[in-house]
């Protein structure tokens, strides 16, 4: 039962015979009432008929006495006993009465023009009256008829209709599920499509052929859907295989290093020198998993970002002060020429800016300059951070914020993130509503931070 519930084809198949049924009953009910307006006119016709003959014939005649002796004159002219007929005179004494079914005069006002009424009784009836001068006297003419004729016509058409209407449901829910389980096909190969799909076919596109165009959009989205889902599998791989290889290097080395200090007697200094080493290791160790814990933080969609105003001169400032040491080591110099503030989360601007900085601290030619700077356009604020050194090749340029991925791993120092700086700065970026960028300038790198203003 739940099944057919939640059918598609059963619903679209109700539907259809739900509307056919309206649109049907409403012809059938425009019918039905124009057919009996139709019939209603035609007896007030006959009625009007009536009247005009049965006065005719009272002129004719000699005088009213002639009549009232010869009833048959005017009882053929009424056909069947569902059809009556008065004459009064003036003072509204019956002087021809034709009424086989002897219903009792109602009191009705005549006037000179015909006047419609109609009995709710039973049985019903339906009369017309008319006040004529005729032989130097007023007379009323009374013309009616019975409406069960009438009422038992229209019911026998009103039920044939309803019948009808009940049969046009029925073929239009038969004809509609069949209907629609042939246009649903489509849909249903779809479907078995998907379900053979697992993670070893996440490759594999859906395909059914169809010509509609809904189901040529509903496919094509599906398929991007997989791509995007088959190069974040794809991705997730790759970052297992990159995180094991990155985690298996220091873990080596203290395995080495303890393994070979336990292999004999050592000195103190010789044991210091290797618990220092294994320090460095395990704050490397330390420095990856904290990236990594940031980076699946960054991930989460309810992960909030406190934006603050930020000067920017005066974080860049901050920052400069931090890594002076490490600048001076290789002749470097730090130029501040960021202006303006930011509507930004400080301590995430400060990890991406550092990171940066750090990044182009690394890789820059010794004796020269790196400007950080900032610039405010329409809707975006920038800030760069620009170094003179070689260029990144063009490969490399769009893999820069892939996790773990280094354009010249031989050149990672101790210190550094592992292949994780850039990606978290990218992270970053993202969650500020913005990206980061890298490309190549006549002399060096250029990073930026392209954040889109919010106003205030």
């Amino acid at each position: 039962m739940n099944r057919w519930r939640r059918s598609l084809s059963l619903r679209l198949a109700l539907a259809f015979a739900l509307v056919s049924l309206l649109v049907l009953g409403g012809i059938g009910l425009y019918l039905y009432r124009s057919l009996q307006q139709e019939i209603a006119w035609r007896d007030d016709q006959t009625l009007l008929g009536r009247l005009d003959r049965m006065a005719n014939l009272l002129r004719d005649a000699a005088d009213i006495q002639a009549l009232r002796a010869r009833p048959e004159l005017y009882a053929n002219m009424l056909g069947n006993t569902e059809h009556f007929l008065w004459v009064l005179d003036s003072r509204g004494t019956v002087l021809i009465s034709i009424n086989p079914r002897e219903l009792p005069l109602p009191d009705l006002h005549a006037g000179p023009e015909p006047h419609f009424h109609e009995g709710s009784g039973e049985p019903s009836y339906r009369l017309v009256t008319q006040q004529s001068p005729i032989h130097g006297q007023t007379l009323t003419l009374v013309a009616g008829h019975l409406l069960s004729e009438r009422e038992n016509m229209l019911a026998a058409y009103r039920n044939n209709l309803i019948l009808a209407l009940l049969c046009a449901g029925l073929l239009s829910f038969v004809l509609a599920a069949l209907i629609s389980r042939r246009g649903l096909r489509p849909l249903r190969q779809l479907a078995a499509q998907a379900a053979e799909l697992d993670t070893a076919r996440l490759h594999t596109r859906l395909h059914t052929g169809s010509t509609y165009a809904e189901l040529d959009g509903l496919e094509h989205n599906l398929n991007q859907a997989l791509t995007r889902i088959d190069e974040g599998y794809q991705q997730l791989m790759r970052f297992s295989a990159d995180l094991a290889h990155e985690m298996r290097t220091p873990l080596n080395n203290l395995i080495g290093q303890t393994q070979q200090v336990l292999s004999k007697a050592r000195s103190v200094d010789r044991y210091e020198q290797v618990l220092e080493s294994n320090l460095e290791e395990f704050e490397r160790l330390a420095r990856m998993i904290d990236s990594l814990l940031f980076l699946a933080r960054s991930e989460q969609p309810t992960t909030a970002v406190q934006r603050q105003t930020v000067d920017l001169h005066d974080l860049t400032a901050r920052l400069c002060d931090y890594f002076e040491d490490m600048a001076e080591e290789r002749g470097l110099r730090l130029q501040n020429s960021c202006q303006g503030s930011l509507q930004a989360d400080p301590e995430m601007l400060t990890r991406a800016l550092a990171n940066l900085i750090a990044n182009a601290i690394r890789h820059a030619d010794t004796c020269s300059d790196i400007t950080i700077s900032s610039a405010h356009s329409e809707g975006q604020c920038v800030l760069a951070v620009t170094n003179r050194g070689a260029h990144i090749e063009q490969p490399h340029l769009t893999h820069l914020f892939d996790r773990f991925y280094r354009a010249d791993p031989s050149r990672s120092a101790p210190g550094s993130t592992g292949g994780l700086g850039l990606a978290i700065v990218q992270a970053i970026m993202r969650q500020h509503g913005g990206h980061a960028s890298v490309a190549n300038e006549d002399d060096g790198v250029r990073f930026e931070l392209v954040f889109a203003l919010i106003a205030t």
